[in-house]
C-alpha cells in the first residue's frame, strides 16, 4: 500500500510537468510563427522580440537561436548574430544552415579564415550546397585581398591597399579592421574627408576604438592641424597604451610643432640663419605631412630670400607648390623672387595661377606689373646698355656716356676686322640711343613706365648716333682718335 501510494505521488507531480514542458513548446513554436511573419514584412525589430521571446520559452531550441541571428543579421548587428549562430550549432552540430550563418558572421566581421571552417563544416553536412560553396569562395577571396593589402602596404602602394579593401568589405562589411586600414591609406593620399568619414562611422558605434582615433588624428596631423591631431593621438594611447603608430605619430607631432614654432621665432628676431637650420630640421621630420612640409619649404624659401638667396628661395618654393599645388602664399613667393632675379615670363605665369584661384585687387595688380615688367623687359635695356642702376642721376647718366660712346666709337676700331668694326658700330648707335631716352625727362618717364616710344614723334628708326656724339663733345673737330702703339688709341679735344 505505502509503495503504491508513493508511486502514485510520482505520477502525479510528473504528469503535470510533461503537459507543461509540451504546452511550452507550442508557445515557443507560436512566438517562431510571429517572429517569422515579422521578418517576412522586414520588421526585424518585431521579429527580433518573438525568436527572443521563443528562445526564453524553450532555450533549447536550434532553430529558435538560428533565426535570431538571422534577424540579427538583418539588423547589423554581426556580432551578436554570431553568438546566436554559434549557440545553434553547438545544439545541433547537423544544423547546416546554423553553420552558414556562423560563417556569415564570421565573414562579415573580417575573420575569413574562421568563416572558413564554417563553411568547410557545412559542405561536410550538405556537399551540393551551392550557398556554402560560393561563401567559401567570397571567404577565400577575402583572405586573398588581405594578402595583398599588407604585402601593398608595406610597399606604400596605398592605392592598391585601399582597392583590396573595398572589395573585401563588400563581404566584410562589419569588419572595422578593413575599415580602418582603408582610413589609414586615404589619409596617406591626402584624400582626408574620406578618412574622417570613416572613422567617424566607426566612433558612432565604439567612441573607445584606439585605430579610429589614430585614423582621425592622423588626418588632422596631415591637414596641418598639429594641435587638434595631438589630442586625438593621446585620447587614442589612453585607450591603447602600445598603440605603436599613434605613439609614433604623436611623437612626431610635438616634434614638428616645436620644430616649426622655433624657426618661426628665429625668424621674427631677424636670425636668418638659425630660421634655416630649423626650418632644415623641421623637414626630415616626416616626409609624408605634405601640407606641413610645404609650409616649412615656402617659409625656409622666404628665409632665402631675405639672405638674398633668390636661386634657393626659388628651388624651396618650387618644391612647396609641387607637395601642395593649391599653396598660394607659395606661388607668390616665387612669383617676387622671380621678379627680383627679372624672370618675368615666370613671374607672370605664376601671378596668372595666383589671380585664377583667388580674383583679388592685390592679385590682379601684381600680375599687370610683371606683365609690364616682362614688356619692358622684351625692349632694349638702355640702363644696361649704358651700364647704370635704374636710379641713375643725369650727371651718372652723362658720364656713362662719354665712357661707353668713346669706347665704341668707329674710328677707335678703324684698323680691326670688318666684323669687329660692324659689331662696335652697333654699340655705338644703342649708347647714343640710351643716352637720347635717358637724358630726356619726359622720353625716360615714358620708357620707365613701359609706353612705347614710337609715339608722339619717338621713332628711333631715324636716330642717328654721331650726331648725338657731336652734339655732346661739343661739335665738329671737337675731338680726334690718335695712335699711339698698335692696337692703342687717345683721344684729343681741339
Amino acid at each position: 500500500m505505502a509503495a503504491a501510494a508513493e508511486c502514485d505521488v510520482v505520477m502525479a507531480t510528473t504528469e503535470p510537468e510533461l503537459l507543461d514542458e509540451e504546452e511550452a513548446k507550442r508557445e515557443a513554436e507560436s512566438f517562431k510563427e510571429q517572429g517569422n511573419a515579422y521578418y517576412a514584412k522586414k520588421d526585424y525589430n518585431e521579429a527580433y522580440n518573438y525568436y527572443t521571446k521563443a528562445i526564453d520559452t524553450c532555450p533549447k531550441n536550434a532553430s529558435y537561436y538560428g533565426n535570431r541571428a538571422a534577424t540579427l543579421m538583418m539588423l547589423g548587428r554581426f556580432r551578436e548574430a554570431l553568438g546566436d549562430a554559434q549557440q545553434s550549432v553547438r545544439l545541433d552540430d547537423g544544423f547546416v544552415r546554423g553553420h552558414l550563418r556562423e560563417g556569415k558572421c564570421h565573414l562579415s566581421l573580417g575573420n575569413a579564415m574562421a568563416a572558413c571552417r564554417s563553411f568547410q563544416r557545412a559542405l561536410e553536412l550538405d556537399h551540393k550546397n551551392a550557398q556554402a560553396q560560393q561563401e567559401f569562395n567570397n571567404a577565400n577571396a577575402v583572405m586573398e585581398y588581405e594578402k595583398i593589402a599588407e604585402t601593398d602596404f608595406e610597399k606604400r602602394d596605398f592605392r592598391k591597399v585601399v582597392f583590396c579593401m573595398d572589395r573585401a568589405l563588400e563581404f566584410a562589411p562589419a569588419c572595422h579592421r578593413f575599415k580602418i586600414l582603408k582610413a589609414e591609406c586615404l589619409a596617406m593620399l591626402g584624400r582626408y574627408p574620406e578618412a574622417q568619414s570613416v572613422a567617424s562611422d566607426i566612433l558612432r558605434l565604439d567612441s573607445t576604438n584606439a585605430d579610429a582615433l589614430y585614423v582621425r588624428g592622423l588626418c588632422l596631423y596631415y591637414e596641418d592641424c598639429i594641435e587638434k591631431a595631438v589630442q586625438f593621438f593621446v585620447q587614442a594611447l589612453r585607450m591603447a597604451p602600445d598603440h605603436e603608430k599613434a605613439c609614433a605619430a604623436c611623437r612626431n607631432a610635438k616634434a614638428l610643432k616645436a620644430k616649426k614654432e622655433d624657426g618661426n621665432k628665429a625668424f621674427k628676431d631677424g636670425n636668418y640663419k638659425l630660421a634655416y637650420e630649423l626650418y632644415t630640421e623641421a623637414l626630415a621630420i616626416d616626409p609624408n605631412n605634405i601640407k606641413t612640409n610645404a609650409k616649412l619649404y615656402c617659409n625656409r624659401g622666404t628665409v632665402n630670400s631675405k639672405l638674398r638667396k633668390l636661386d634657393e628661395a626659388i628651388a624651396d618654393c618650387t618644391r612647396a607648390v609641387t607637395l601642395d599645388d593649391t599653396y598660394i602664399k607659395a606661388y607668390l613667393r616665387r612669383a617676387q623672387c622671380y621678379m627680383d632675379t627679372e624672370q618675368y615670363e615666370d613671374a607672370v605665369r605664376d601671378y596668372e595661377k595666383v589671380y585664377q584661384t583667388e580674383k583679388t585687387k592685390e592679385h590682379k595688380q601684381l600680375l599687370k606689373n610683371a606683365q609690364l615688367e616682362l614688356k619692358k623687359s622684351k625692349r632694349k635695356d638702355y640702363y644696361k646698355i649704358l651700364g647704370v642702376d635704374k636710379n641713375a642721376s643725369e650727371d651718372e647718366i652723362k658720364r656713362a656716356y662719354r665712357k661707353r660712346a668713346l669706347m665704341h666709337h668707329p674710328d677707335r676700331h678703324s684698323g680691326a676686322s670688318a666684323e669687329v668694326q660692324k659689331e662696335e658700330e652697333k654699340k655705338f648707335k644703342e649708347v647714343g640711343e640710351a643716352f637720347t631716352i635717358l637724358s630726356d625727362p619726359k622720353k625716360k618717364t615714358r620708357y620707365d613706365s613701359g609706353q612705347d616710344l614710337d609715339e608722339e614723334g619717338m621713332n628711333m628708326g631715324d636716330f642717328d648716333a654721331n650726331n648725338i656724339f657731336k652734339a655732346f663733345f661739343g661739335g665738329p673737330g671737337g675731338f680726334s682718335f690718335e695712335a699711339s702703339g698698335p692696337g692703342n688709341f687717345f683721344f684729343q679735344f681741339g
